[in-house]
């Protein structure tokens, strides 16, 4: 067995909390913009809407796992995760979304991840923190874009 991993990665982002909080909420567009994530299923439902229980598939390049996350909402600023089944030995994290402005927002994703499968340490460290970043850099794009098609458009001067 193999002893979580933590990681950290914080970016901003051009878009508010509460778009940022719908972005990462809605994991049927996963596909669309994780590259990595090749299929979502919400499994469970809170009485309010909110998945707590999706059915993730995973490209992690080294072999596609499947696993299910559960997670539980601190709405807008927080959601949390762990892994309730699957592949891998186990997983916890969470997103912090911190506002800086109505348009802009400090995000910070921390993940703890036991593979459950022998990989060297250093290989290890450096996919885990790479995949922890690109999916973080991924959702930023995904929330400015969403950020961007929300906003108003200007109307031709005459």
């Amino acid at each position: 067995m193999s002893a979580p991993a933590e990681q950290e990665f914080t970016t901003e982002v051009a878009a508010s909390v509460e778009l940022c909080f719908a972005t990462i909420t809605d994991f049927k567009r996963y596909p669309e913009w994780f590259s990595s994530v090749e299929s979502t299923k919400v499994v469970a439902r809170y009485p309010d809407g909110l998945a707590k229980r999706v059915a993730l598939r995973v490209n992690m390049k080294l072999k596609t796992i499947g696993y299910v996350l559960e997670y539980a909402y601190g709405q807008p600023t927080r959601l949390t995760w762990n892994a309730v089944a699957g592949d891998l030995e186990s997983i916890e994290g969470s997103y912090v979304f911190e506002k800086l402005g109505p348009k802009r927002t400090r995000v910070t994703c921390r993940q703890a991840v036991a593979i459950g499968f022998w990989v060297p340490g250093p290989l290890r460290a450096l996919i885990e923190h790479q995949a922890l970043k690109q999916s973080v850099l991924e959702f930023k794009a995904a929330a400015e874009k969403a950020a961007k098609a929300s906003a108003p458009r200007r109307r031709a001067q005459k």
